[in-house]
């Protein structure tokens, strides 16, 4: 598998008087986290890492950066992302330590923290892997959606940069603050769906309100119609998205401009695989890769477990 350089020592030793050390007789939970740094800025959130001076532990906290904390669809997304971590409870997403507000009556939840790449960063050195272990990578987040798909989730952005490959060769599928859920008597929230519509933007990534969400290259046709019925075969195909960057090294469909890459989402066929790339592609994959990105939701494989058995044939042997 992966292998990564190990974390700062000072993150990592145990000492005796950092596990026998009592709790205070009063607890105030405004002076538990003690901020160490800047993790990342996101378009609206902000991690830090902090060290949680109850249990000796240095975790991610996440909140929603200043200008955006009082707003109450970036709040929902926000408790959506913890809580839907927690609830999956699957080894291949993140585990969420503790949800609650700051002294300032602000969101923010505490989560393990990760030392790794992503997967775009693996992939900017993409010669240095060999094919087995990137897909590897993809057969792990496989696991991840079927458990989320089998708990009614569909997680709607999945790209390399919320693919996060750890020291200990874990493999995580991060950021469900975009996730569809559905209420109880089977219906939507239609917090997306009365977006407006993007024309002749020359950005690729949307993650605003207002503004498509998710990266433009990874997103399915129905997700770029904001079709109202959307559902797990919209990750299917972000993921063969995916699958065939890690093939050919680019994704299926690319450009400078937002309107032409709507069009070839929409309109065009992707090439080959192998028709793209220097190097060998198992039939395997390249006919997979493509299933996963057909137009059509339902010519797509019908459930992530399709995609799993195919991802455990012994494709190598097609190299």
């Amino acid at each position: 598998m992966l292998k990564f350089q190990q974390p700062p020592k000072e993150y990592s030793n145990v000492f005796l008087e950092d596990t026998d050390k009592p709790l205070p007789d009063v607890i105030n939970p405004n002076t538990r986290y003690m901020f160490l740094g800047t993790i990342a800025k996101g378009g609206k959130s902000l991690i830090k890492s902090c060290k949680d001076l109850h249990l000796n532990r240095v975790v991610a906290y996440k909140t929603l950066r200043p200008e955006f904390v009082d707003d109450e669809i970036e709040k929902t997304r926000l408790l959506r992302e913890a809580r839907i971590s927690a609830m999956l409870q699957h080894p291949n997403t993140i585990p969420t330590y503790e949800i609650g507000r700051d002294n300032r009556g602000n969101y923010y939840f505490t989560m393990k923290l990760v030392h790794g790449y992503t997967l775009r960063e693996i992939m900017d050195y993409r010669e240095r892997y060999d094919l087995s272990q990137l897909i590897e990578v993809i057969n792990q987040i496989s696991h991840a959606l079927a458990s989320a798909h089998v708990h009614g989730v569909v997680h709607r952005d999945i790209k390399p940069e919320n693919i996060l490959v750890g020291r200990f060769s874990e493999v995580l599928l991060l950021d469900w603050g975009l996730a569809k859920v559905w209420k109880k008597d089977g219906s939507a929230t239609g917090d997306d769906t009365h977006e407006s519509k993007i024309v002749g933007n020359s950005e690729k990534s949307m993650t605003g309100r207002g503004k498509l969400q998710g990266t433009l290259c990874y997103m399915s046709p129905e997700q770029i119609r904001r079709d109202p019925n959307i559902s797990f075969s919209t990750d299917i195909y972000s993921l063969g998205s995916v699958l065939y960057e890690l093939l050919t090294g680019k994704p299926p469909f690319d450009s400078d401009k937002t309107y032409e890459i709507l069009d070839m989402v929409e309109n065009q066929q992707p090439a080959k695989p192998s028709e793209v790339t220097k190097y060998p592609v198992p039939k395997t994959l390249e006919k997979l890769c493509l299933q996963c990105l057909d137009k059509d939701p339902a010519a797509r494989p019908a459930s992530m477990d399709e995609i799993l058995r195919t991802l455990q044939q012994n494709w190598m042997q097609e190299l």
